[in-house]
């Protein structure tokens, strides 16, 4: 006589992945309050036992700009149009922090997490996760610094007529702007992270490449001022049409360009999914590589 034993069930199953298609995304919503907890140690522990701490969040910014006010806006003379040089230096380089460091601290996620990973079971796609949202936690610390010079400059040319600045409707893309940039800058990032479990040196290559790159971006001067033999060049750098945007919408410097804002949201998208794919196939076994 047979007897029917109740079939277990189980709360958690680990199973390998059966094609590089499948993102297992509920996992990650499973494992949401990991996610969390690792945002606040990204954040409470970059600037623990720090003399300044959180300030560094403005100080940065503040001293950039200064930098560049100075160099490209003093020495160089490169124009801002009618534009006060501090807000748009600072536009420029608030938002370009947030997509740098967003790739950049993606870039080694295996490299900086693997004898995690090698030893704890959860879906590794929330560690890079968990950067891009430590990261928008200090943009948002920054882009309230931005904010205050910004209307500093608005109510002195509404009311003293100083330099032009001339918000439109164009800021209400801001939330697309910002999801845009946490895409591109996560998607490369995962591209590069798979790449360099077996080629090291190109972190070493992202750290200069990212330096170099803000030059061939809309961060220190106007799209519209650069040379029309280089512009096509800028314009396929995905983060040019979202800076620029960016720009544009709070101050009203340069111009909105449909076609360059069309193109960021497309490779955005592309690079990102490009990146999902290869992170999926890439995570299998990189353990044995590293």
């Amino acid at each position: 006589m047979e007897l029917n034993t109740p079939q277990e069930e189980w709360d958690l199953e680990i199973k390998p992945h059966d094609t590089v298609f499948n993102l297992h995304l509920k996992d990650v919503w499973n494992y949401r309050d990991l996610l969390w907890l690792l945002v606040r140690r990204d954040f409470v522990s970059f600037y623990k036992q720090t003399v300044l701490g959180p300030l560094w969040f403005f100080i940065q910014p503040i001293f950039t700009t200064i930098v560049f006010t100075f160099v490209f806006g003093g020495l160089a003379k490169i124009s801002t149009g009618n534009i006060p040089q501090p807000l748009f230096y600072m536009a420029g380089t608030i938002a370009w922090n947030y997509f740098a460091d967003c790739l950049t601290k993606t870039s080694t996620v295996f490299k900086d997490n693997a004898n995690i990973f090698g030893k704890v079971y959860f879906p590794r796609l929330i560690m890079p996760l968990s950067i891009v949202f430590s990261n928008l936690v200090k943009f948002a610390v920054q882009f309230c610094l931005f904010i205050i010079v910004f209307a500093y400059y608005l109510i002195q040319y509404h009311f003293y007529g100083g330099k032009m600045v001339e918000p439109n409707a164009y800021l209400l893309l801001f939330p697309v702007i910002m999801a845009l940039m946490a895409v591109l800058g996560l998607g490369l990032g995962l591209i590069i992270t798979a790449l360099t479990t077996k080629y090291r040196d190109l972190a070493f290559v992202v750290t200069f490449g990212m330096q170099l790159m803000m030059y061939a971006t809309p961060v220190i001067y106007p799209l519209s001022s650069a040379s029309a033999k280089y512009r096509i060049f800028i314009t396929l750098n995905p983060m040019s049409g979202l800076i620029e945007t960016f720009r544009y919408g709070f101050t009203g410097a340069g111009q909105f360009y449909p076609g360059a804002f069309a193109y960021s949201i497309v490779a955005s998208l592309v690079l990102f999914m490009i990146g999902l794919i290869i992170f999926n196939k890439v995570e299998k076994d990189f353990v044995d590589t590293v």
